[in-house]
């Protein structure tokens, strides 16, 4: 079953990071984020290319504010954008259909059980679970919803009026711990001076005006639209969002905030565990089996882990020590990562 290659992302390994301060005070959503409750959250960097420095930075800005509370895990968007518009009205569409803002979340960061959230400016929302990574074998979950979701859009135009004076479109988005602390470590939201993995991608579709609406460019060679671009927050080195190992690291914090994030040691040796994952997975792909030496896998480079490795015909797992020695952290087939 996990016998399909696994292509390796071209980009350092280098995820963006967020200190994500607790909120004051209750958040009224409409989508505005001139507010107070605002002003104590940083921005993230601009959105760059989900390629990252293989593509050119994004025309249009996208930036992301967070923050928590004992209840919710807040997010604010801004969009600038001079065409802004929206068709899809029922929840749980296919929102990147339209341009979108989108949110992703893994709580314990083993690559598996995870969130997606789209919305658009119609404030539609599209909320799912994935058991595994597409790579991995799925499958999304499209009937989980977020109990207690909320959610708001404001513009700084006009919807679907390429007349108005466009200048951006801002979202707020409020999800409760209680839908997201399944997957999470012990089951519970984070605590100060743990982080989680998220990421955040805006969609944006070559767009014209014709006839007084907005439409979509198409392509005259295959008559269909041209492909979207895709501008995330923390790169992926691919076009695929659903590698949950390279999204952001947000540390929520509460009271005092770290002049600085340095990544733990175990995340680089999980890193080099994931490199190994993908040759394994691409090693079969064209050989048939997967490698037991090695050196088969590594090559020539620097490797910072010396790894042991089991298969049998279908299976394997690849295992090293945890930076501290407390433990050992494994990989296997399907991409799963743990520590024990």
């Amino acid at each position: 079953m996990y016998r399909s290659g696994v292509p390796e992302p071209k980009v350092e390994y280098a995820p963006k990071h967020y200190i994500c301060r607790r909120a004051k005070g209750a958040l009224e959503l409409d989508g505005r984020l001139d507010k107070s409750f605002w002003s104590r959250a940083d921005w993230t960097d601009d959105f760059v290319d989900i390629e990252g420095d293989l593509r050119p930075v994004p025309a249009k800005q996208t930036r992301v504010k967070m923050l928590w509370d004992d209840e919710y895990f807040y997010f604010a968007a801004e969009l600038v954008e001079d065409q802004i518009w929206a068709t899809l009205t029922e929840r749980d569409s296919v929102i990147f259909h339209d341009n979108d803002f989108e949110i992703f979340i893994d709580p314990d960061g083993d690559s598996h059980q995870y969130y997606e959230f789209e919305i658009n400016a119609l404030n539609t929302v599209w909320d799912l679970f994935l058991v595994k990574p597409y790579r991995d074998g799925g499958p999304p979950v499209n009937s989980w919803d977020i109990a207690g979701l909320k959610t708001a859009v404001h513009i700084e135009g006009e919807l679907n009026n390429p007349e108005a004076d466009n200048r951006k479109w801002s979202v707020e988005v409020a999800i409760p711990w209680a839908s997201l602390k399944e997957c999470a470590a012990e089951g519970r939201k984070p605590a100060p001076g743990q982080f989680w993995r998220v990421n955040f991608s805006r969609v944006q579709w070559q767009t014209e005006v014709q006839d007084g609406k907005y439409r979509k460019v198409l392509n005259p060679g295959t008559g269909k639209p041209y492909p979207e671009d895709n501008w995330v927050w923390s790169p992926m080195g691919i076009i695929n969002m659903h590698y949950p190992e390279l999204w952001g690291y947000v540390v929520f914090v509460d009271g005092d905030v770290p002049k600085n994030f340095e990544l733990p040691q175990d995340e680089l040796l999980k890193w080099e565990l994931r490199k190994l994952y993908y040759r394994q997975r691409n090693y079969y792909e064209v050989h048939g089996a997967f490698a037991t030496d090695k050196k088969l896998l590594m090559g020539d480079e620097v490797w910072s882990i010396d790894p042991v490795i089991e298969t049998t015909r279908s299976l394997f797992q690849i295992t090293v020590p945890s930076s501290d020695g407390s433990g050992y952290f494994s990989i296997r087939e399907d991409g799963k990562l743990w520590k024990e």
